[in-house]
Protein backbone atom coordinates (compact mmCIF):
# COMPACT_ATOMS: atom_id res chain seq x y z
CA UNK A 1 0.00 0.00 0.00
CA UNK A 2 1.38 3.40 -0.94
CA UNK A 3 2.03 6.06 1.72
CA UNK A 4 -1.06 8.12 2.34
CA UNK A 5 -3.43 5.42 1.15
CA UNK A 6 -6.44 4.75 3.33
CA UNK A 7 -6.19 1.64 5.46
CA UNK A 8 -9.74 0.72 4.49
CA UNK A 9 -9.75 1.54 0.82
CA UNK A 10 -12.76 -0.65 0.13
CA UNK A 11 -14.90 1.11 2.72
CA UNK A 12 -13.95 4.54 1.44
CA UNK A 13 -14.85 3.58 -2.12
CA UNK A 14 -18.27 2.34 -1.08
CA UNK A 15 -20.96 4.96 -1.66
CA UNK A 16 -23.09 5.74 1.36
CA UNK A 17 -25.93 8.22 1.49
CA UNK A 18 -26.97 8.86 5.09
CA UNK A 19 -24.95 11.23 7.25
CA UNK A 20 -24.83 11.09 11.05
CA UNK A 21 -23.41 14.06 12.94
CA UNK A 22 -22.38 13.28 16.49
CA UNK A 23 -20.59 15.15 19.25
CA UNK A 24 -18.48 13.83 22.08
CA UNK A 25 -18.51 15.28 25.58
CA UNK A 26 -17.07 14.34 28.93
CA UNK A 27 -14.93 15.53 31.78
CA UNK A 28 -11.24 16.22 31.29
CA UNK A 29 -9.31 12.94 30.86
CA UNK A 30 -12.44 10.83 30.37
CA UNK A 31 -10.95 9.70 27.05
CA UNK A 32 -12.91 11.55 24.36
CA UNK A 33 -9.99 11.97 21.98
CA UNK A 34 -8.80 8.41 22.60
CA UNK A 35 -12.29 7.08 21.81
CA UNK A 36 -12.46 8.94 18.51
CA UNK A 37 -8.93 7.84 17.64
CA UNK A 38 -9.94 4.24 18.40
CA UNK A 39 -13.06 4.57 16.22
CA UNK A 40 -11.00 5.89 13.33
CA UNK A 41 -8.25 3.29 13.78
CA UNK A 42 -10.37 0.18 14.31
CA UNK A 43 -12.80 1.08 11.52
CA UNK A 44 -9.74 1.48 9.27
CA UNK A 45 -10.63 5.09 8.48
CA UNK A 46 -7.19 6.66 8.79
CA UNK A 47 -4.28 6.93 6.39
CA UNK A 48 -1.02 5.05 6.79
CA UNK A 49 1.02 8.24 7.03
CA UNK A 50 -1.32 9.56 9.75
CA UNK A 51 -0.82 6.39 11.78
CA UNK A 52 2.94 6.50 11.26
CA UNK A 53 2.99 10.10 12.50
CA UNK A 54 1.03 9.12 15.62
CA UNK A 55 3.41 6.22 16.29
CA UNK A 56 6.47 8.50 16.00
CA UNK A 57 4.89 11.21 18.17
CA UNK A 58 3.89 8.65 20.82
CA UNK A 59 7.46 7.34 20.93
CA UNK A 60 8.89 10.85 21.16
CA UNK A 61 6.54 11.70 24.04
CA UNK A 62 7.41 8.47 25.85
CA UNK A 63 3.78 7.35 26.07
CA UNK A 64 4.70 3.66 25.98
CA UNK A 65 1.82 2.86 23.62
CA UNK A 66 0.32 4.17 20.38
CA UNK A 67 -1.59 7.20 21.65
CA UNK A 68 -4.61 7.32 19.36
CA UNK A 69 -5.80 10.53 21.03
CA UNK A 70 -3.19 12.31 18.92
CA UNK A 71 -5.35 11.67 15.86
CA UNK A 72 -7.80 14.28 17.16
CA UNK A 73 -5.78 16.47 19.53
CA UNK A 74 -4.49 18.48 16.61
CA UNK A 75 -3.50 21.70 18.37
CA UNK A 76 -0.03 21.95 19.86
CA UNK A 77 -1.49 23.40 23.07
CA UNK A 78 -3.80 20.40 23.39
CA UNK A 79 -0.95 17.95 22.96
CA UNK A 80 1.17 19.73 25.53
CA UNK A 81 -1.63 19.94 28.11
CA UNK A 82 -3.25 16.61 27.32
CA UNK A 83 -6.71 18.20 27.08
CA UNK A 84 -9.10 19.23 24.34
CA UNK A 85 -9.57 23.01 24.27
CA UNK A 86 -11.26 23.56 20.92
CA UNK A 87 -13.84 21.77 18.79
CA UNK A 88 -12.08 19.34 16.46
CA UNK A 89 -14.11 18.04 13.53
CA UNK A 90 -13.31 14.67 12.01
CA UNK A 91 -14.89 12.77 9.13
CA UNK A 92 -15.07 9.07 8.38
CA UNK A 93 -17.37 6.56 6.81
CA UNK A 94 -18.24 2.90 6.80
CA UNK A 95 -20.10 0.97 4.10
CA UNK A 96 -23.34 1.82 5.92
CA UNK A 97 -23.06 5.49 6.87
CA UNK A 98 -21.01 8.71 6.75
CA UNK A 99 -20.04 10.44 9.97
CA UNK A 100 -19.06 13.92 11.10
CA UNK A 101 -17.55 13.97 14.60
CA UNK A 102 -17.32 17.08 16.77
CA UNK A 103 -14.79 16.41 19.54
CA UNK A 104 -15.84 19.06 22.06
CA UNK A 105 -14.02 20.26 25.19
CA UNK A 106 -15.02 18.86 28.54
CA UNK A 107 -14.09 21.64 30.94
CA UNK A 108 -16.76 24.05 32.17
CA UNK A 109 -14.84 27.05 30.88
CA UNK A 110 -15.36 25.75 27.33
CA UNK A 111 -19.14 25.34 27.54
CA UNK A 112 -19.56 27.68 24.57
CA UNK A 113 -17.31 25.41 22.48
CA UNK A 114 -19.42 22.41 23.39
CA UNK A 115 -22.64 24.22 22.47
CA UNK A 116 -21.13 25.23 19.13
CA UNK A 117 -19.90 21.73 18.31
CA UNK A 118 -23.09 19.96 19.37
CA UNK A 119 -25.63 22.41 17.94
CA UNK A 120 -26.12 20.44 14.71
CA UNK A 121 -25.55 16.96 16.14
CA UNK A 122 -27.99 14.08 15.67
CA UNK A 123 -26.41 12.20 18.55
CA UNK A 124 -24.22 12.98 21.55
CA UNK A 125 -21.69 10.64 23.13
CA UNK A 126 -21.18 11.41 26.81
CA UNK A 127 -18.16 9.71 28.35
CA UNK A 128 -17.97 8.70 32.00
CA UNK A 129 -14.81 7.44 33.72
CA UNK A 130 -15.77 4.09 35.27
CA UNK A 131 -13.45 4.78 38.22
CA UNK A 132 -15.02 8.15 39.06
CA UNK A 133 -18.67 7.62 38.20
CA UNK A 134 -21.15 10.36 37.37
CA UNK A 135 -19.69 13.83 37.99
CA UNK A 136 -21.10 17.35 37.91
CA UNK A 137 -19.64 17.76 34.44
CA UNK A 138 -21.41 14.59 33.30
CA UNK A 139 -24.72 16.05 34.47
CA UNK A 140 -23.91 19.37 32.79
CA UNK A 141 -23.14 17.66 29.48
CA UNK A 142 -26.41 15.72 29.65
CA UNK A 143 -28.29 18.96 30.38
CA UNK A 144 -26.70 20.74 27.42
CA UNK A 145 -27.59 17.81 25.16
CA UNK A 146 -31.17 18.16 26.40
CA UNK A 147 -31.13 21.95 25.93
CA UNK A 148 -29.91 21.51 22.35
CA UNK A 149 -32.58 18.83 21.85
CA UNK A 150 -30.11 16.27 20.58
CA UNK A 151 -32.48 13.33 20.10
CA UNK A 152 -30.04 10.50 20.86
CA UNK A 153 -27.55 10.28 23.72
CA UNK A 154 -25.08 7.42 24.15
CA UNK A 155 -23.36 7.22 27.52
CA UNK A 156 -20.05 5.41 27.11
CA UNK A 157 -18.74 4.19 30.45
CA UNK A 158 -15.03 4.27 29.62
CA UNK A 159 -11.94 2.72 31.21
CA UNK A 160 -13.77 -0.45 32.18
CA UNK A 161 -10.39 -2.21 31.98
CA UNK A 162 -9.31 -0.20 35.05
CA UNK A 163 -12.21 -1.54 37.13
CA UNK A 164 -11.64 -5.18 36.05
CA UNK A 165 -14.63 -5.01 33.68
CA UNK A 166 -16.94 -5.09 36.70
CA UNK A 167 -20.64 -5.24 35.73
CA UNK A 168 -21.67 -3.82 39.12
CA UNK A 169 -19.67 -0.63 38.49
CA UNK A 170 -21.35 -0.19 35.12
CA UNK A 171 -24.85 -0.79 36.46
CA UNK A 172 -24.34 1.73 39.29
CA UNK A 173 -23.41 4.43 36.78
CA UNK A 174 -26.42 3.50 34.64
CA UNK A 175 -28.72 3.87 37.66
CA UNK A 176 -27.18 7.20 38.74
CA UNK A 177 -27.40 8.80 35.32
CA UNK A 178 -30.83 7.37 34.52
CA UNK A 179 -32.19 9.20 37.57
CA UNK A 180 -30.68 12.44 36.25
CA UNK A 181 -31.77 12.11 32.61
CA UNK A 182 -35.32 11.37 33.78
CA UNK A 183 -35.44 15.07 34.76
CA UNK A 184 -34.39 16.12 31.27
CA UNK A 185 -36.03 16.04 27.86
CA UNK A 186 -33.85 13.34 26.30
CA UNK A 187 -36.00 10.85 24.34
CA UNK A 188 -33.35 8.18 23.70
CA UNK A 189 -30.51 7.30 26.11
CA UNK A 190 -28.27 4.24 25.66
CA UNK A 191 -25.41 2.96 27.83
CA UNK A 192 -22.34 1.08 26.54
CA UNK A 193 -19.39 -0.14 28.67
CA UNK A 194 -16.11 0.41 26.79
CA UNK A 195 -12.36 0.70 26.99
CA UNK A 196 -11.30 3.26 24.39
CA UNK A 197 -7.62 2.53 25.07
CA UNK A 198 -7.92 -1.20 24.42
CA UNK A 199 -10.85 -1.14 22.00
CA UNK A 200 -13.42 -3.07 24.06
CA UNK A 201 -16.94 -2.55 22.63
CA UNK A 202 -15.83 0.34 20.42
CA UNK A 203 -15.85 -1.33 17.00
CA UNK A 204 -15.82 -4.99 18.02
CA UNK A 205 -17.71 -6.70 20.81
CA UNK A 206 -15.59 -7.18 23.94
CA UNK A 207 -14.75 -10.70 25.11
CA UNK A 208 -13.99 -9.19 28.52
CA UNK A 209 -17.61 -8.14 29.10
CA UNK A 210 -19.69 -11.14 28.13
CA UNK A 211 -22.32 -9.92 30.59
CA UNK A 212 -23.11 -6.96 28.27
CA UNK A 213 -25.80 -7.95 25.80
CA UNK A 214 -25.93 -4.78 23.73
CA UNK A 215 -24.09 -3.73 20.58
CA UNK A 216 -20.65 -2.11 20.35
CA UNK A 217 -20.52 1.62 19.77
CA UNK A 218 -19.87 1.66 16.02
CA UNK A 219 -22.75 -0.71 15.34
CA UNK A 220 -25.03 1.57 17.36
CA UNK A 221 -23.84 4.63 15.41
CA UNK A 222 -24.41 2.83 12.11
CA UNK A 223 -27.94 1.71 12.95
CA UNK A 224 -29.51 4.46 15.09
CA UNK A 225 -32.55 5.77 13.21
CA UNK A 226 -32.33 9.53 12.62
CA UNK A 227 -34.73 10.24 9.73
CA UNK A 228 -37.80 10.73 11.99
CA UNK A 229 -35.88 13.33 14.04
CA UNK A 230 -36.13 15.89 11.24
CA UNK A 231 -39.19 18.05 10.73
CA UNK A 232 -40.67 16.81 7.46
CA UNK A 233 -44.12 18.32 8.05
CA UNK A 234 -43.52 22.08 7.94
CA UNK A 235 -41.93 23.49 4.78
CA UNK A 236 -39.16 25.96 5.63
CA UNK A 237 -36.74 27.22 2.98
CA UNK A 238 -34.69 30.28 3.98
CA UNK A 239 -33.32 32.04 0.90
CA UNK A 240 -29.57 32.43 1.16
CA UNK A 241 -28.71 33.67 -2.30
CA UNK A 242 -30.43 34.87 -5.46
CA UNK A 243 -28.85 33.32 -8.55
CA UNK A 244 -28.99 35.20 -11.83
CA UNK A 245 -26.17 34.03 -14.14
CA UNK A 246 -24.71 36.86 -16.18
CA UNK A 247 -24.36 35.13 -19.54
CA UNK A 248 -26.36 34.76 -22.74
CA UNK A 249 -27.04 31.03 -22.25
CA UNK A 250 -28.92 31.54 -18.99
CA UNK A 251 -30.26 35.07 -19.31
CA UNK A 252 -33.77 33.99 -18.22
CA UNK A 253 -32.60 31.94 -15.23
CA UNK A 254 -33.56 33.15 -11.75
CA UNK A 255 -33.22 30.83 -8.78
CA UNK A 256 -33.15 31.03 -5.02
CA UNK A 257 -30.42 29.02 -3.31
CA UNK A 258 -30.42 27.74 0.25
CA UNK A 259 -30.64 24.73 2.53
CA UNK A 260 -33.99 23.07 3.22
CA UNK A 261 -34.70 23.66 6.92
CA UNK A 262 -37.97 21.76 7.16
CA UNK A 263 -40.60 19.86 5.25
CA UNK A 264 -40.36 18.37 1.77
CA UNK A 265 -40.36 20.58 -1.32
CA UNK A 266 -41.96 19.28 -4.51
CA UNK A 267 -42.02 20.81 -7.95
CA UNK A 268 -45.57 22.06 -8.45
CA UNK A 269 -46.19 22.88 -4.75
CA UNK A 270 -47.80 26.19 -3.84
CA UNK A 271 -45.67 28.21 -1.43
CA UNK A 272 -45.85 31.56 0.31
CA UNK A 273 -42.92 34.00 0.38
CA UNK A 274 -42.42 35.56 3.80
CA UNK A 275 -42.48 38.27 4.99
CA UNK A 276 -44.26 39.68 1.89
CA UNK A 277 -47.01 37.03 1.87
CA UNK A 278 -46.91 36.59 -1.91
CA UNK A 279 -48.05 33.22 -3.25
CA UNK A 280 -46.40 31.31 -6.05
CA UNK A 281 -45.65 27.78 -7.24
CA UNK A 282 -42.38 25.89 -7.31
CA UNK A 283 -41.42 25.50 -10.96
CA UNK A 284 -38.24 23.42 -10.52
CA UNK A 285 -35.65 22.33 -7.96
CA UNK A 286 -32.01 22.29 -9.06
CA UNK A 287 -28.99 20.68 -7.39
CA UNK A 288 -25.30 20.47 -8.24
CA UNK A 289 -25.98 17.10 -9.86
CA UNK A 290 -29.02 18.30 -11.82
CA UNK A 291 -32.76 18.83 -11.31
CA UNK A 292 -34.74 16.82 -8.77
CA UNK A 293 -38.46 16.45 -8.11
CA UNK A 294 -38.21 16.71 -4.31
CA UNK A 295 -35.93 18.23 -1.67
CA UNK A 296 -35.84 17.58 2.06
CA UNK A 297 -33.86 18.81 5.09
CA UNK A 298 -30.48 19.36 4.90
CA UNK A 299 -30.31 19.37 1.10
CA UNK A 300 -28.71 22.42 -0.52
CA UNK A 301 -30.79 23.31 -3.57
CA UNK A 302 -31.81 26.13 -5.86
CA UNK A 303 -35.56 26.67 -6.14
CA UNK A 304 -37.16 28.29 -9.18
CA UNK A 305 -40.70 29.67 -8.97
CA UNK A 306 -43.25 30.36 -11.71
CA UNK A 307 -43.90 34.03 -10.97
CA UNK A 308 -41.54 36.98 -11.25
CA UNK A 309 -41.48 38.06 -7.61
CA UNK A 310 -39.22 40.27 -5.53
CA UNK A 311 -37.52 37.58 -3.40
CA UNK A 312 -34.21 38.30 -1.68
CA UNK A 313 -31.80 36.91 0.91
CA UNK A 314 -33.48 36.57 4.29
CA UNK A 315 -36.91 35.75 2.83
CA UNK A 316 -38.40 32.32 3.43
CA UNK A 317 -40.50 30.00 1.27
CA UNK A 318 -43.08 28.17 3.39
CA UNK A 319 -46.14 26.03 2.99
CA UNK A 320 -49.26 28.17 2.58
CA UNK A 321 -51.28 26.31 5.23
CA UNK A 322 -48.65 26.12 7.98
CA UNK A 323 -46.38 29.18 8.08
CA UNK A 324 -44.06 30.08 10.95
CA UNK A 325 -44.76 33.09 13.16
CA UNK A 326 -43.50 36.41 11.81
CA UNK A 327 -42.20 37.38 15.24
CA UNK A 328 -40.52 40.39 16.77
CA UNK A 329 -40.59 39.20 20.38
CA UNK A 330 -38.78 36.00 21.34
CA UNK A 331 -38.50 34.08 24.59
CA UNK A 332 -35.32 32.03 24.39
CA UNK A 333 -32.60 30.16 26.23
CA UNK A 334 -29.16 31.56 25.46
CA UNK A 335 -25.64 30.36 26.10
CA UNK A 336 -23.53 33.48 26.60
CA UNK A 337 -20.21 33.41 24.74
CA UNK A 338 -19.02 36.97 25.22
CA UNK A 339 -16.18 38.08 27.46
CA UNK A 340 -18.29 41.03 28.65
CA UNK A 341 -21.36 39.85 30.62
CA UNK A 342 -24.81 40.08 29.06
CA UNK A 343 -26.90 42.86 30.61
CA UNK A 344 -30.63 43.55 30.17
CA UNK A 345 -31.07 46.40 27.73
CA UNK A 346 -28.10 45.34 25.61
CA UNK A 347 -28.42 46.10 21.90
CA UNK A 348 -27.05 43.43 19.60
CA UNK A 349 -27.43 42.01 16.11
CA UNK A 350 -29.47 38.83 15.75
CA UNK A 351 -28.87 36.37 12.89
CA UNK A 352 -31.75 33.96 12.41
CA UNK A 353 -31.44 31.52 9.48
CA UNK A 354 -30.41 33.85 6.62
CA UNK A 355 -32.00 36.99 8.06
CA UNK A 356 -30.09 39.58 10.09
CA UNK A 357 -31.51 42.49 12.08
CA UNK A 358 -30.93 44.41 15.29
CA UNK A 359 -32.28 43.22 18.63
CA UNK A 360 -32.58 44.40 22.23
CA UNK A 361 -32.46 42.24 25.35
CA UNK A 362 -35.68 43.26 27.11
CA UNK A 363 -35.33 41.02 30.18
CA UNK A 364 -33.12 38.38 31.75
CA UNK A 365 -35.63 36.11 33.45
CA UNK A 366 -33.20 33.73 35.17
CA UNK A 367 -29.86 31.96 35.01
CA UNK A 368 -29.70 28.15 35.07
CA UNK A 369 -27.44 26.30 37.47
CA UNK A 370 -26.60 23.50 35.06
CA UNK A 371 -25.42 21.23 37.88
CA UNK A 372 -28.72 21.33 39.80
CA UNK A 373 -31.13 22.64 37.10
CA UNK A 374 -32.29 25.35 39.53
CA UNK A 375 -33.32 28.78 38.22
CA UNK A 376 -31.50 31.71 39.81
CA UNK A 377 -32.22 35.42 39.73
CA UNK A 378 -29.37 37.24 38.02
CA UNK A 379 -28.42 40.72 36.88
CA UNK A 380 -26.40 39.37 33.96
CA UNK A 381 -24.91 36.32 32.27
CA UNK A 382 -21.16 35.75 32.38
CA UNK A 383 -19.09 33.81 29.86
CA UNK A 384 -20.40 30.22 29.41
CA UNK A 385 -23.51 30.80 31.53
CA UNK A 386 -26.98 29.81 30.32
CA UNK A 387 -30.19 31.70 30.98
CA UNK A 388 -33.64 32.59 29.74
CA UNK A 389 -34.14 35.98 28.08
CA UNK A 390 -36.85 37.95 26.36
CA UNK A 391 -35.67 39.95 23.36
CA UNK A 392 -37.21 42.17 20.71
CA UNK A 393 -36.06 42.13 17.10
CA UNK A 394 -35.95 45.19 14.89
CA UNK A 395 -37.80 43.45 12.04
CA UNK A 396 -39.92 40.28 11.89
CA UNK A 397 -38.21 36.88 12.03
CA UNK A 398 -39.89 33.78 10.59
CA UNK A 399 -39.44 31.70 13.71
CA UNK A 400 -40.54 28.35 15.10
CA UNK A 401 -40.02 26.95 18.59
CA UNK A 402 -36.66 25.16 18.80
CA UNK A 403 -38.57 22.06 19.93
CA UNK A 404 -40.20 21.75 16.50
CA UNK A 405 -37.35 22.92 14.25
CA UNK A 406 -33.74 23.27 15.36
CA UNK A 407 -32.88 25.49 12.38
CA UNK A 408 -35.73 28.02 12.39
CA UNK A 409 -35.82 27.83 16.18
CA UNK A 410 -32.22 28.93 16.73
CA UNK A 411 -30.22 32.12 16.34
CA UNK A 412 -26.93 33.77 17.22
CA UNK A 413 -26.32 37.20 18.73
CA UNK A 414 -23.48 39.35 17.43
CA UNK A 415 -21.73 42.34 18.98
CA UNK A 416 -22.15 45.04 16.36
CA UNK A 417 -18.96 46.85 17.33
CA UNK A 418 -16.58 43.89 17.32
CA UNK A 419 -18.56 41.57 15.02
CA UNK A 420 -17.97 38.79 17.58
CA UNK A 421 -20.61 36.10 18.10
CA UNK A 422 -21.59 36.53 21.76
CA UNK A 423 -24.50 34.11 22.22
CA UNK A 424 -26.30 31.09 20.79
CA UNK A 425 -30.04 30.99 21.37
CA UNK A 426 -32.85 28.45 21.30
CA UNK A 427 -36.36 29.89 20.84
CA UNK A 428 -38.99 28.80 23.35
CA UNK A 429 -41.84 30.93 21.98
CA UNK A 430 -42.25 33.66 19.38
CA UNK A 431 -44.86 36.34 18.90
Amino acid sequence: MTPGAATNGHALRTRTSELLRFATAGSVDDGKSTLIGRLLHDSKSIFEDQLEHVVRTSERRGDGYVNLALLTDGLRAEREQGITIDVAYRYFQTPRRKFVIADTPGHEQYTRNMVTGASTADLSIVLVDARKGVSEQTRRHAYIASLLRIPHVVVCVNKMDLVAYDEVVFEQIVDDLTDWTARLDVPDVSFIPISALLGDNVVDRSLNMAWYGGSPLLYHLEHVVIAPDRNLAQVRFPVQWVIRPNNDNHHDYRGYAGTVAGGVLHAGDEVVVLPSGQRTEIDAIDTFDGPVDTAFPTMSVTVRVKDDLDISRGDMLVEADDPPVAARELDAMVCWMGQTPLQPGARLVIKHTTRTTRARIEELEYRVDVNTLSHERADGLALNEIGRVRLRAGSPLMADPYSSNRTTGSFILIDEASNDTVAAGMILSAR
